[in-house]
């Protein structure tokens, strides 16, 4: 991993550049959708400056006043390029590949494309809520194949949903998250080709959602899904944003194996309209230049991955937690806290909440906010997602009140229980 910047100056940990107060001033939801005392530990937001390069190349633009129409396959080439040096991925075809607005924007085009309204799609469980809402917004119905106990691929689970798939309509597919969200598991090439088999077998085409797949830590490697054999009639959708901190810059890429490539050519021409320039400039100059800054953040997020271990260790021992191989969420086992996890709460006055359980309990008492793990589906009741990209001393005290926030829970429980006793 790098240690000097580009000019032989040390190079700094991005998640430890800006104070608390900073990140105040910012005005996206993470920062504002609850009040001042919160530590917002929730969204799939990181506490880090732009990268130099992804700045520099906005601030050109905005010079310029380059602010038209994209044009060209830059940014696809600029993937290709770093699909070879990171992934190995030396087969990389830019003209199978097409601008879309955002992954999951894409995933339903692509849904569009290879099923048909009322027809399933599977997802394993627990996993990203937009699964849910978006293939059911798309008029396709959700079949669930539960993660393993191990929080892997349990492909005797998957294969009985394909099976249930077939049933509903004549053409399924398998909207897999590769690397996992919310567990940080990064599916292995055997269990991938596993996966291709069970489709190829059951005639279910296969989306692969790859966001996070630049986000690899390590002691595991990513393979990419079109990469795996069996594959050639699957798609890929991937972008910057979430190893870039590009969410509020628009733009991400379908990518086609070789069969799919003539699905991906009757993608509606409209679809590229809703990617704008200044996002498709600032994912290409991450792609293509910003491979040393994203070292910088994988160091750190390494720490910071070690560092929770340690605080949880600490201030929670009954929360359970399985390091992750890649992202920067953290998927905590709180069902030991006895905390009541079937009911979502109202949240504040003014703050619409998804939470239940534990996250309700953690922003009520300790201030803290996590997000809550039953809208992740099946298995994700009386768990909460921790989003550890924030510097070492955010993720500190939040752990800290945390685990005092249970600390005084249980306690108050003991002084009620003692009470009862003697009444």
């Amino acid at each position: 991993m790098a240690s000097l910047a580009a000019d032989g100056s040390p190079a700094h940990n991005p998640l430890t550049v800006l104070t608390l107060a900073e990140l105040r001033r910012r005005t996206s939801v993470k920062w504002r959708l609850h009040p001042p005392d919160v530590l917002p530990l929730w969204v799939a937001e990181m506490d880090v400056p732009l990268a130099p390069v992804v700045a520099d190349t906005l601030r050109r633009a905005v010079d310029l006043g380059d602010t038209g129409y994209p044009h060209g396959t830059g940014y696809a080439e600029a993937l290709g390029e770093f699909a070879a040096g990171r992934w190995g991925w030396h087969d990389f075809r830019v003209d199978r590949t097409a601008v879309v607005p955002d992954v999951m924007m894409g995933v339903v085009e692509v849904l569009r494309l290879v099923t048909d309204p009322g027809d399933a799609v599977v997802v394993c469980s627990p996993v990203y809520p937009p699964f849910y809402a978006f293939v059911g917004h798309a008029d396709r119905r959700v079949i669930e194949a539960p993660l393993g106990p191990d929080l892997r691929l349990d492909l005797a689970a998957l294969d009985e949903a394909f099976r249930r798939a077939r049933k509903y309509g004549r053409r399924p597919a398998f909207l897999l998250c590769n690397p996992h969200n919310p567990t940080g598991v990064v599916h292995r090439r055997d269990e991938l080709e596993a996966v291709a088999d069970l489709a190829d077998r059951h005639g279910v085409r296969v989306v692969s959602d790859e966001i996070h797949a630049p986000l690899v830590l390590s002691g595991a490697r990513f393979t990419p899904y079109l990469t795996v054999a069996g594959a050639e009639n699957a798609f890929a959708l991937t972008s910057a944003s979430k190893a870039w901190n590009l969410a509020g810059l628009k733009a991400a890429l379908a990518v086609a194996g070789p069969r799919a490539a003539a699905d991906l050519d009757r993608m509606p021409e409209e679809v590229s309209h809703g990617p704008s320039h200044l996002g498709i400039l600032a994912h290409t100059a991450a792609f293509r230049a910003g491979g040393q800054w994203l070292d910088l953040l994988l160091d750190g997020l390494d720490a910071n991955r070690t560092l929770l271990e340690t605080l949880l260790a600490k201030h929670l021992p009954s929360v359970g937690y399985r390091r992750p191989e890649g992202t920067y969420l953290a998927w905590l086992d709180c069902t030991g806290l006895g905390v009541d996890t079937e009911r979502p709460a109202a949240g504040e006055p003014g703050v619409a909440s998804d939470l239940a359980g534990p996250a309700q309990m953690f922003l009520d008492r300790a201030r803290v906010a996590l997000s809550s793990g039953h809208v992740f589906g099946t298995g994700g009741t009386g768990f909460v997602r921790l989003n550890f990209a924030t510097s070492p001393a955010v993720l500190t005290e939040a752990v800290a009140r945390m685990g005092r926030a249970v600390g005084a829970r249980q306690a108050s429980a003991r002084t009620g229980a003692d009470n009862a006793v003697r009444a």
